[in-house]
């Protein structure tokens, strides 16, 4: 029995044997895949600072009201583009109809107060000057004609108070924009401070960038900066209108905002970018140089990322590499790979760990 089981392991040895040369022979009978290779890994100075931002709208309101009431009408639509001035949302205001036509009356019975006593205090200045009233009784109508003007003025000021109401009744576009979204319908109950609409400036675009204390003294009001936009790769131009001088609120991050040049309708706001703000090297130091390679260079495995080199035997080796950030289209190798390493770009067949390759 146990002369048996030796035999037996000796057969899978050997069967193991045989496969394993049989596929060192395959590999070495197939074709080499033409493969082109960087010379040297791209070497850059970190002339730039780089920060992560998003695109928004440099004009934004969310629309409320400070009144109470069902909403009557929505006006507009989630992407529609609206004028300054043009009627939003409107509120029941019924009682507000109800409280302006009093005030209405008020003032009519004011006026006509008002006017009496005006022309009895005309009539009392006269006769006072003819000695024919005393002075107690042009005080008396004088106190009289006051308080009738006073209570004019009252309820000509009651009925502006109620006009002022009918602006949160109405609820207009604060500027010319785009309608980013609706947070009621007809029907609803809206409330004071209750968000209604949200209008976004189409007009002009701003990048809100984070900067971290180690770069932010390097960035200035004013400079010009290079953004990428990361769904699209393009590249605008714009300056830097606001930096803050504190990070109390942003978790130890400085808040930046860049003004954009000019921008297409493909920017939308809501867009991730990269800043890349310029820095002066300064002479007295040895620039800092970073190996840059090719986004499209890269092979994605889960959590991995790594690269195809090229060794002596021209034959294809993976490397994991731990990558840092991101410039355009190229990103920077903190480990893994070094400044004078060859490695592969681009491949005329499907690239695996040990398969022969050929440079052109």
């Amino acid at each position: 029995m146990k002369n048996i089981y030796i035999l037996f392991i000796a057969i899978a040895i050997a069967t193991l044997s045989s496969c394993n040369e049989e596929k060192k022979e395959a590999l070495a009978e197939s074709p080499a895949i033409a493969v082109k290779v960087s010379g040297v890994s791209e070497k850059a100075n970190s002339d730039f600072v780089s920060a992560s931002g998003k695109i928004e709208a440099e004009n934004s309101a969310d629309l409320s009201t400070r009144m109470m009431g069902y909403i009557t009408k929505v006006y507009v639509q989630i992407g529609q583009k609206v004028k300054s001035g043009q009627l939003l949302v409107s509120i029941n205001n019924s009682d507000l109809l109800a409280k302006k036509a009093q005030v209405d009356a008020s003032i009519l019975q004011a006026t006509a107060g008002y006017k009496n006593a005006k022309k009895d205090y005309d009539r009392f200045v006269t006769l006072f000057k003819q000695q024919s009233a005393s002075q107690k009784e042009l005080d008396d109508m004088t106190a009289r004609y006051e308080m009738a003007k006073a209570g004019l003025e009252g309820a000509r000021q009651m009925r502006n108070e109620v006009m002022a109401q009918f602006n949160y009744a109405n609820i207009t576009a604060p500027f010319s924009g785009v309608v980013t979204n609706t947070y009621v319908k007809e029907g609803d109950m809206a409330n004071p401070g209750m968000p209604l609409v949200s209008v976004e400036g189409a007009s002009k675009l701003e990048v809100s960038a984070m900067v971290s204390e180690n770069d932010i003294t390097s960035i200035k009001k004013g400079m010009p900066v290079t953004v990428l936009v990361k769904s699209s790769n393009e590249k605008l131009t714009g300056k830097v209108s606001e930096v803050s001088v504190s990070a109390k609120n942003t978790g130890g991050q400085y808040l930046v905002k860049i003004n954009l040049d000019k921008t297409d309708s493909s920017v939308l706001s809501g867009m991730f970018v990269n800043v890349q703000f310029p820095i002066e090297n300064k002479g007295t130091t040895t620039p800092n140089t970073m190996v840059l390679v090719p986004e499209s260079a890269l092979v994605r495995q889960g959590q991995l990322t790594g690269i195809y080199t090229v060794s002596n035997e021209n034959v294809a080796i993976l490397r994991w590499l731990r990558t840092g950030k991101k410039y355009g289209e190229k990103v920077e190798v903190l480990s893994g790979l070094s400044a004078d390493e060859n490695y592969i770009v681009s491949a005329e067949g499907k690239l695996f760990n040990g398969a022969k390759v050929s440079v052109k």
